[in-house]
């Protein structure tokens, strides 16, 4: 009698371990399942976070751009009116020589050529200037390269 209570506390323990391994066997998808909840919870909560913050920094982007336009609007307006003065200053110099609508006429005609002139100069300058840059990723093209060499040295 002895003996069977001997084996029988010596199977209780073992008997518990094989339960407990079986329950964290059954609840193993259950924690695994909370788990994911848990992943896309947080998940969810960083999309609407991002969300939030793009719409804030698209309405700051948008008011700063609509900023920008109004003072492009008035700098064009400002430099059309810059250049009415300085065709008209052109004109007083020609105005003692022709009839007021001609050195008028003249005043404009000589800004506009001004204008032409700076504007080719510095379409010329900036051409030959981007023609003079290298397009191709240089870096890049050598390291792929190095990498077609290598895979032809393994092959």
């Amino acid at each position: 009698m002895a003996e069977l209570e001997r084996r029988a506390t010596a199977a209780a323990p073992a008997q518990s371990a094989q339960n407990a391994q079986a329950l964290d066997i059954e609840g193993l998808p259950a924690m695994l399942g909370r788990l994911g909840d848990n992943v896309m919870t947080l998940v969810d909560a960083k999309i609407g976070l991002a969300k939030v913050e793009l719409k804030e920094e698209a309405a700051a982007y948008g008011s700063k751009i609509a900023m920008i336009a109004v003072g492009g609007a008035l700098a064009a307006i400002g430099f059309a009116l810059l250049n009415v003065a300085v065709a008209f200053f052109m004109a007083r110099l020609f105005f003692y020589s022709f009839t007021p609508p001609i050195s008028y006429a003249l005043g404009f005609v000589v800004t506009g050529v001004l204008y032409l002139v700076i504007g080719a100069v510095l379409v010329v300058v900036m051409k030959n200037r981007l023609a003079a840059i290298n397009p191709a990723p240089e870096r890049t093209i050598e390291e792929l390269r190095k990498d077609k060499q290598w895979l032809k040295k393994e092959l």
